[in-house]
């Protein structure tokens, strides 16, 4: 397992709140602040040796931690909830493809494109931006696709707290991503896309 692997740490509710490294992990099992853990052991972190006992302290951290203390915040479930953009989470969100010309790019050749340009009174919003590769979004210029005669794949759309966090992770385990699943809502288009991901039932 990397050492980069990240753990997901939710409210003692079971509702995710962020992702945070193995050291960070580890302080909140050290401070007695993991109420319970759920997923599977990942790391085992081992430390001094008592010297009395002889033994070595060890520590199984698992995939998945609730946590005291810290409750998850109502307004992030609330339905107006709209979780920061970034091109980061919305090529996530989109896959990595491009949603006029259906092609598959890396982080350096896709941007940000406005549905409704920003010239036309468009905003900078979830429910107006699309991935598209450089390609097509210098094509279609300061037009609207239907000016551009080009189609859009998909609708875009705002994800909630639990797909947030989904497309905030980094090597998101099988059973992290069973965990975050089940928050997603019925109607969730990530859903479609990750059933047919391999190893996610």
């Amino acid at each position: 397992m990397l050492l980069n692997q990240q753990i997901l740490r939710t409210d003692l509710g079971g509702m995710p709140l962020e992702w945070v490294d193995y050291r960070v992990a580890a302080r909140l099992y050290f401070l007695g602040q993991v109420a319970y853990s759920c997923g599977d052991a990942i790391f085992l972190l081992r430390g001094g040796i008592n010297a009395i006992t002889r033994e070595r302290s060890q520590l199984s951290v698992h995939s998945i931690i609730a946590t005291h203390g810290t409750q998850h915040a109502p307004s992030k479930l609330r339905d107006d909830y709209t979780p920061p953009l970034s091109n980061r989470t919305l090529f996530q969100r989109d896959g990595h493809l491009c949603l006029y010309c259906g092609g598959r790019f890396s982080d350096r050749q896709l941007s940000r494109d406005h549905v409704r340009p920003i010239s036309q009174g468009g905003r900078n919003h979830w429910n107006n931006v699309v991935t598209a590769c450089v390609r097509c979004n210098n094509y279609k210029a300061g037009r609207t696709p239907e000016a551009a005669r080009m189609e859009l794949l998909a609708v875009p759309f705002t994800p909630t707290h639990a797909e947030y966090i989904y497309l905030m992770g980094r090597h998101v385990l099988v059973d992290q991503m069973e965990f975050l699943r089940a928050h997603f809502p019925r109607t969730s288009p990530l859903l479609k896309r990750l059933v047919s991901m391999p190893g996610v039932a």
